[in-house]
Order: structure tokens, then C-alpha cells, then sequence
């Protein structure tokens, strides 16, 4: 990290679940050629840029839907969704909700510091009612969107929640989504140090809490009920839902055989051969 030109701030939660993802990683034991990460807009779509790992970068809420098409195309790569708050939730809501639905294989770790940080401050979706900014003057007062109470509304097959300080549980919870079957869904609360001097770490520690082993992450009822409490926020694995096939297995049950270029084709060889070679002029 010291050689790198890092534009995240002093003390910005980032750095936390950067270490996490790092460490996670490495005790899985994955090849890092074998890792491909897609982010969208956002200072948290940057973390990317300071790991060792292929990674894409895409337009503003778009990283689920690159993420689905390359897991679809490359099985065999762990592919993982790294965005903010403000990218998966605000201009890719849409994806979030059809990306749970059709539930590929890949982890989809979710910044949320409810605020826009890269932008300069504005209200996020995950911004709390009378949160003030210089474009909020008068303050929030749209209902925060409750991605968690979502993902199990939709069924989702992993949800959980962590938060950035605490990093060994932080990896530890997104080394079991990165080794579950299917879409693993995991929100990490973040302070933002320069934006956002409410949701302070000192807030966050004051109000979350960590399920106990007396939790049954399959009550899906239970589950929902804890993502709607509004006095303390809850951690760990919300809910692992339904096991149900991937969006890769649907594909090659109804006959489509991935990777793309080994699927079967009516087209000649002579014509391929001849669509290649303009290509390549």
C-alpha cells in the first residue's frame, strides 16, 4: 500500500475492508489470477485498484450485471461485486434486486458509509431521515433503503452484515461467502471520516451488535424481523436462504454451454474463419 497512490482518506473505512478481502483471500487459498473483481463508480469501487487481482471497472451501478456475465462465461473464475452504497443500491438498484433473482455465483460485497463519498457528500439511499448535506439542506427525508430486509424479501441464498473496524470477523464472514453456492450477499457498515460526522465509528459500535449462536440464520421470518429493527443494527450471516441452482446451472440445463466460444454453433467454419480474419485486419 505504501507505493501506491491512494485517494482514499485518512482513517476512511476502506482500509479496513480492504485488509479484510486481502486476508480472506489469501487463507482461502484462491490463485489470484483466478479472481476477477468488478466495482462500479465510487471511492469504494476503487479498492480494486490496491489489491493484486484482474479487475473491471464499469459505469456507475453496472458491476452485477458485468459480474453475472463473466462468472456465466468462465465458471471456473471467483468472481466478486466490490461497489458502494450509493453504485449498488442508488444507480444499480435495478441489478441488485434481478441480480439476487437470478442468482449467479459470485459475492457481492457492499461499502455502505451512507453517504456519497466520491461526489462530495450528497444523501445516499442508505442516508438516515434528517441527515443534512450542503444539497439536503433541510435534511434527509426519504425512508433508507433496507438492502438487507430486501435480499431476504427476494430470498436471497447469503446475506450478512459486518463492520469495517472489525476486521478478523469481517474476513472471516466473507471467506464463507466467497465459498457459498450461489449470489452471496454481504453489506460492510463504514464510517466516512470527511463526509459524514454522524455515522461515526463511535456510532456504529454503539449500535450494532453481533448474532449470537442461539440465531438460526435459516428462520427466513426471524431473519426478516432482524433486518427491520431500528434501534440497533445487527452482525453476522442474516440469513443463508433457499439453496436453489445458479444462474450458471439454469444456463447448461437448458442446454447453453458455456463458455460462450465452446458453444455449439450452426455457423460454418469457412464463415467464422472469415469473420476472424476481418477482425483481426
Amino acid at each position: 500500500m505504501k507505493d501506491l497512490n491512494n485517494a482514499w482518506c485518512p482513517g476512511c473505512g476502506n482500509f479496513g475492508i480492504l485488509s479484510s478481502i486481502d486476508k480472506a483471500i489469501d487463507e482461502l487459498g484462491i490463485k489470484r489470477e483466478n479472481i476477477v473483481m468488478v466495482s462500479g463508480i465510487g471511492q469504494a469501487a476503487k479498492l480494486p485498484h490496491y489489491t493484486n487481482v484482474n479487475f473491471f471497472n464499469g459505469l456507475h451501478g453496472r458491476s452485477i450485471p458485468v459480474a453475472t456475465g463473466i462468472k456465466a462465461t468462465k465458471p471456473e473464475l471467483t468472481v466478486i461485486v466490490v461497489s458502494g452504497d450509493g453504485c449498488i443500491y442508488g444507480e444499480g438498484g435495478n441489478h441488485f434486486i434481478h441480480g439476487i433473482r437470478r442468482n449467479p455465483d459470485i459475492t457481492v460485497i457492499v461499502h455502505n458509509n451512507m453517504v456519497y463519498g466520491l461526489t462530495k457528500g450528497q444523501a445516499s439511499p442508505t442516508s438516515q431521515i434528517g441527515f443534512r448535506t450542503p444539497i439536503q439542506v433541510c435534511g434527509v427525508f426519504e425512508e433508507p433503503f433496507n438492502a438487507i430486509a430486501v435480499a431476504i424479501a427476494l430470498n436471497a441464498s447469503f446475506v450478512a452484515r459486518c463492520f469495517s473496524a472489525d476486521i478478523e470477523k469481517t474476513k472471516e464472514i466473507i471467506k464463507l461467502a466467497i465459498k457459498h453456492k450461489g449470489f452471496s450477499f454481504v453489506e460492510i457498515l463504514q464510517p466516512c471520516v470527511t463526509f459524514n460526522k454522524v455515522n461515526t465509528y463511535a456510532w456504529f459500535r454503539e449500535r450494532t451488535y453481533y448474532l449470537d449462536s442461539s440465531y438460526s440464520p435459516d428462520d427466513r421470518i426471524k431473519a426478516f424481523e432482524t433486518s427491520l429493527e431500528k434501534d440497533r443494527i445487527s452482525l453476522g450471516i442474516l440469513y443463508t436462504g433457499f439453496q436453489r441452482k445458479t444462474f450458471e446451472q439454469n444456463l447448461e440445463d437448458c442446454g447453453i454451454v458455456y463458455p460462450v466460444i465452446r458453444r455449439k454453433s450452426n455457423i460454418k467454419n469457412d464463415l467464422l474463419k472469415s469473420l476472424k480474419k476481418n477482425h483481426s485486419k
